[in-house]
């Protein structure tokens, strides 16, 4: 651990905006082998100069992560959706505490400093619909609002649960949402209770 020195170690990280790391990433970065970064990141972890985001991935204590950009990291293929999404895009009034992404690996929750995030798997043909946003100088991956709101209406399908009776509809392009609700419907033929739920919208789509 003598080859590597905190600040240095802290200001070259904060140089190359980098905020979330894997053991991996460290080594190919600081130009040391694995055991080395290992060791380093447990040591200094203690210590208080990092944080353990999960198994194997840490970000700099002093500086951490905006959480949508730990949601975007911690389960990969994913971005960020559902009422998630809908509640940053505006479509619902209420504060979500869990952020929610889609992905198309099986379902995972991880917790990090309190806060709650969830991956639902959707299907690989319905893994569209999102792009990158800038939040805080921070690139995020998040579902466009119209894509946002059909996964949220899938995924109430699948539990079977009402939706949110709060929908803001006017914020909606109207011809972006209608090109989702075919392509939905063309895959979800049989799902009555999604189309149950598009049709409830009472949303003219033509």
């Amino acid at each position: 651990m003598d080859k590597l020195n905190v600040i240095s170690v802290q200001k070259m990280l904060l140089a190359r905006e980098i905020t979330i790391f894997s053991i991996k990433d460290f080594s190919r970065i600081l130009e040391v082998n694995p055991k080395t970064a290992r060791a380093f990141l447990s040591y200094n972890t203690k210590r208080g100069v990092f944080k353990r985001i999960k198994r194997g991935s840490y970000c700099l204590a002093s500086e951490p992560p905006i959480k949508f950009e730990i949601a975007n990291y911690l389960y990969q293929p994913s971005y960020i959706s559902f009422e998630t999404a809908m509640s940053y895009h505006g479509l619902i009034p209420e504060t979500v505490y869990t952020i929610t992404s889609a992905t198309t690996k099986l379902q995972k929750t991880f917790q990090f400093e309190n806060q709650a995030y969830q991956y639902v798997q959707i299907k690989k043909n319905f893994f569209f619909g999102y792009s990158p946003v800038k939040i805080k100088d921070k690139t995020i991956l998040m579902a466009d609002k119209e894509k946002a709101l059909l996964d949220y209406l899938y995924l109430a399908s699948l539990k079977k649960q009402p939706i949110n009776e709060r929908l803001n509809l006017n914020k909606l392009d109207k011809k972006q949402l209608g090109f989702y609700v075919k392509f939905f419907k063309k895959h979800l033929r049989k799902d009555k209770a999604f189309l149950d739920l598009v049709k409830n919208l009472k949303y003219d789509f033509s």
